[in-house]
């Protein structure tokens, strides 16, 4: 008889699917952590690739409800908790789902950014396409993106979308947005993305508010501290031999977790032009043991499937035995 985790309709193309699947190598009776439910298409893989156990995380109410019915479904083997990628650890210790201080979960993934209903709904205000309220909160707490472009100062909402965004254009586009407050808020997406279209050149084929939306989705939703608190409950969690695997889709994230895991696999790396680090060797013992040297990328079936998934990359190591390393200065500036 055919079980409904092969009939459930998705909203979401699922990226680099069987490849996530493969990388954390599901065994039966292990425990795998999806920190970012989205519309659960790597969970219902693990589940069916193994009778293991997932532990899904989702900051989104609206991915929780979507994954109510797997949940009712198969509660002995998985389940669904409203909350943030950076508390992983604790929403895992708060259930007990997690032995008594011993790592002993098999293996976690992040599937990074936004799910493809969040995007498609111009209620959500992530994207510019449709116009819709200027919001592009994930779990809807918290200051919204239209807080932010009325009320920030010019340097700062340079400094953000430079660092963010890495719009080298940031300080037109942040004298443009000031200039359009003045004459009123700035609350719809539709208008923002005019102001930025509006001194943003037109090149290579991106719409010229792609960076700024970006920059401030990431700002709104502290996406970069989240990552860094994630990968370190990551690596406290993760028993030896258990694998983590990151799907990042712009630089900045997949600089980060390059770096987070050279790192802490015996050599240096930096997180962003921008903010450089020191590179100098660490003589910890490796925490990781890197099972991709370079990024794994979708193939040319699901490019053609999905464009969407073009930039997307996947990087994936295996836990050793040695202690989890202590995070270093810039990693707690971004995770405070």
């Amino acid at each position: 008889m055919t079980t409904p985790l092969h009939e459930t309709a998705h909203l979401h193309e699922t990226v680099l699917l069987e490849e996530a699947v493969t990388a954390l190598a599901p065994v039966d009776g292990g425990i795998y952590v999806d920190g970012t439910f989205g519309r659960g298409g790597h969970s219902r893989a693990l589940l069916r690739a193994a009778s293991c156990r997932v532990i899904a995380i989702d900051r989104d109410p609206e991915a929780i409800l979507s994954g109510a019915a797997l949940a009712a479904e198969i509660p002995d083997r998985f389940t669904l908790i409203e909350g943030r990628l950076g508390d992983l650890s604790a929403l895992l210790a708060e259930r007990g789902l997690t032995e008594r201080g011993i790592p002993s979960v098999s293996g976690v993934l992040f599937d990074l950014g936004t799910s493809s209903p969040q995007f498609d709904d111009p209620e959500r205000g992530f994207s510019f396409r449709g116009d819709g309220p200027l919001d592009m909160r994930m779990g809807g707490e918290g200051a919204s993106a239209a807080d932010l472009v009325n009320t920030l100062s010019e340097a700062k909402l340079a400094q953000i979308i430079y660092l963010y965004g890495e719009e080298r254009f940031s300080r037109r586009v942040a004298r443009a947005i000031l200039a359009a407050r003045a004459k009123g808020p700035i609350t719809r997406t539709g208008h923002l993305a005019a102001v930025v279209r509006g001194v943003v050149p037109n090149t290579g084929g991106i719409d010229p508010a792609t960076r700024t939306f970006q920059a401030l989705r990431i700002s709104v939703n502290d996406e970069l501290g989240e990552l860094v608190r994630g990968l370190h409950a990551a690596e406290a969690v993760l028993a030896p031999g258990g694998r983590l695997a990151v799907i990042a889709f712009h630089s900045l994230e997949d600089r980060l977790v390059k770096d987070f895991l050279r790192r802490r696999s015996g050599g240096t790396g930096q997180v962003s032009r921008h903010i450089p680090l020191p590179l100098v060797p660490d003589t910890k013992a490796p925490s990781f043991r890197l099972l991709t040297r370079k990024p794994v990328l979708p193939g040319e079936a699901e490019l053609a499937r999905n464009p969407r998934a073009r930039s997307a990359r996947m990087r994936v190591a295996e836990r050793t035995a040695a202690p989890a390393f202590p995070p270093d200065p810039f990693e707690e500036e971004l995770a405070a």
